[in-house]
């Protein structure tokens, strides 16, 4: 639940700013977050996504918008471009939101036989998000990247990863040999392609990562500095 509100503070002062200048008169903005199940909605185990909370922060702040939440969990960015067309255009947005990674860099070492390399390549990666901005540039729409949160130990994911080209006895193990390049395509992508970027990895390895997995973070944060560091001066 603290990883989902986190995440709706720091994004909710770029999408203020991104969103009044498309706003229309009688029309709520309509904004897509398409992701992974770090951005899907999930029963049972959180009871707010972050989506959820920017559209009702936004609401209760007088501000009317449309939030389709487009996260499906396992999915890569090459599974964003395959559902594209049905779950983002259709929509017609005029802002997109677009987290992956994790899943891209997995090294599935769990397999038999194991794999050796990213589900989705590096520069594949890099390719797919180009692709994803562009196309939502083309249906007129804004575009907003976010990195991943980092990845610390829990005794299952280790079990499944804790083998190389992971280091189950570095508490970064997970994050290091592969996640962290992953972050940085993204950066270099936002700044090329002129979106604005949420740091989320930056944020989060400011603070407290230890309670962070796979599937989200448990351990406390101070949501509240994060926000005001984050927001435009």
């Amino acid at each position: 639940m603290r990883m989902t509100l986190l995440r709706s503070l720091l994004l909710l002062p770029i999408l203020y700013g991104t969103l009044v200048s498309v706003s229309v008169a009688g029309a709520p903005p309509v904004v897509v977050m398409l992701g992974d199940s770090t951005t899907a909605v999930r029963p049972g185990a959180i009871d707010r996504v972050y989506a959820s909370r920017v559209e009702q922060s936004l609401v209760d702040s007088g501000f009317p918008v449309r939030v389709i939440n487009a996260g499906v969990g396992g999915n890569s960015t090459t599974d964003g471009l395959d559902r594209f067309d049905k779950d983002v255009l259709t929509h017609h947005p005029d802002l997109v939101v677009i987290q992956f990674g994790i899943n891209d860099s997995a090294v599935d070492v769990w397999r038999d036989p194991p794999a050796t390399s990213p589900r989705v390549s590096s520069e594949a990666f890099e390719a797919n998000l180009r692709l994803l901005i562009e196309r939502s540039r083309e249906a007129g729409a804004r575009v907003v990247l976010m990195t991943t949160n980092p990845i610390r130990w829990t005794p299952k994911l280790k079990q499944l990863y804790g083998k190389l080209p992971y280091d189950p006895e570095r508490p970064d193990g997970f994050d290091a040999p592969l996640l962290s390049r992953y972050n940085a395509v993204a950066r270099r992508v936002a700044k090329e392609a002129g979106v604005p970027l949420v740091d989320v990895h930056a944020e989060f390895m400011r603070g407290d990562v230890d309670g962070c997995s796979w599937t989200g973070c448990t351990r406390a944060t101070r949501g509240m500095r994060l926000s005001r560091r984050c927001w435009p001066r």
